[in-house]
C-alpha cells in the first residue's frame, strides 16, 4: 500500500488477481491504545474471521467462538468492545438491553416497548435518533435489517449464557460441574435498579429459572452424599425466596446428613415464623415430617 494512502480502506484478496467486492471492504479500526506486534496479530485475525462470515465461508458462531462486543446485564449494565468500555447514554442503554432480551424485533413493537407513553410518530423518532447514536458511537454492534432490529452475532451476553448452562443444567444434569454451576447462578441478578415494566417481567422470570436451577443442583448433591454442596444451593434458593418450601426441604435433610439436627431444627423453625408472618399458614406437614424423623 503507498505510504500516502494509510488512510484508506484495505482491500483484501481472496486468491491472487481476486479483489474483494466494495462492500465488503474492511475499514480502519479505532484502538483503545497503541498497537502492539500482539494487536496487529489479533486485529488481523478478527479482520480474516469477519471477512469469512460476511463472504459466508461456513464460520461457525458456537459456543467458544470469537465475540467482537461482550454486553453484561448482571449486577450492573456494561458493554465491552474486546476488553475496552464502550459508554453509551441510558436511552440506548435501554434499546440494546431490549434486543438482548428479547431478540430480533420489528420497529414496531420496540416503540411500544420502549416509548409507550409517547405517539407512535414520536416514538418511531425517537427509535430513529437511538439507531444512528448507537450505529454511530458503536458501529458492528447492531443489525438493521429494514423493519426488523437485531443485536450482531458478534456480541456475547452474559443473560444467553446463563441461560444456556440453566438449559445444559436440566438436561444433563450436574455432570461434575456443581461448583461452576453455582458460581455462574449466584451472581446472575438482571439489572438491579431497572424498573421498566419489561425488566421487572424478565427478572421475574430469571429469577424463577435460578430458583429451579438451584434446586436441581441441590437434590442431585443430596442424592450424590455431596452435602456441603446441597447446603449451599439450597441457601442459595431461599436468599432469592426464604418460603421456597422443596429448598427449606432440601436444607433440612442436607444438615440432618451431616449430623446438624439443631441446624435443621432452626431452619425449619425460621421458615415456620416467615411463613406464619407473611402468609398467615402454617409449614406443610411434609416438612413437619421431615423434622419429625430426625428427633
Amino acid at each position: 500500500m503507498p505510504a500516502n494512502d494509510t488512510g484508506a480502506a484495505r482491500r483484501p484478496s481472496l486468491e491472487s488477481g481476486q479483489e474483494v467486492p466494495d462492500h465488503f471492504i474492511l475499514g480502519p479500526r479505532r484502538q483503545c491504545q497503541p498497537l502492539t506486534s500482539n494487536s496487529k496479530m489479533r486485529i488481523l485475525e478478527l479482520e480474516l474471521f469477519q471477512l469469512a462470515i460476511t463472504l459466508d465461508l461456513g464460520v461457525p458462531m458456537v459456543s467458544g467462538g470469537y465475540c467482537l462486543f461482550q454486553l453484561s446485564l448482571f449486577q450492573s449494565w456494561k458493554l465491552c468492545r474486546d476488553s475496552c468500555t464502550v459508554h453509551v447514554a441510558a436511552r440506548q442503554q435501554r434499546l440494546i438491553t431490549a434486543l438482548a432480551i428479547h431478540g430480533p424485533r420489528p420497529r414496531s413493537f420496540l416503540v411500544g416497548l420502549l416509548w409507550p407513553e409517547n405517539s407512535e410518530s414520536r416514538a418511531m423518532e425517537s427509535l430513529r435518533v437511538c439507531v444512528h447514536l448507537i450505529c454511530k458511537q458503536v458501529p458492528g454492534l447492531l443489525v438493521n435489517g429494514g423493519a426488523v432490529l437485531s443485536l450482531s452475532d458478534l456480541v456475547a451476553v452474559d443473560l444467553h449464557r446463563v441461560r444456556a448452562q440453566i438449559r445444559e443444567l436440566g438436561q444433563l444434569g450436574l455432570n461434575g460441574n456443581a461448583a461452576s454451576y453455582l458460581n455462574l447462578l449466584r451472581d446472575a441478578e438482571l439489572l438491579p435498579g431497572w424498573y421498566d415494566d419489561w425488566v421487572l417481567s424478565e427478572q421475574a422470570r430469571l429469577r424463577q429459572e435460578r430458583l429451579h436451577a438451584f434446586q436441581i443442583i441441590a437434590r442431585e448433591s443430596l442424592a450424590q452424599c455431596n452435602y456441603e454442596v446441597a447446603l449451599e444451593a439450597s441457601e442459595a434458593a431461599l436468599e432469592l425466596e426464604p418460603l421456597y418450601e422443596s429448598a427449606v426441604g432440601l436444607l433440612i435433610q442436607a444438615e440432618r446428613q451431616q449430623g446438624n439436627n439443631a441446624s435443621a431444627l432452626q431452619a425449619f423453625e425460621k421458615y415456620q415464623i416467615k411463613l406464619k408472618e407473611d402468609v398467615g399458614i402454617a409449614p406443610s406437614e411434609a416438612i413437619r415430617r421431615l423434622i419429625a424423623d430426625g428427633s
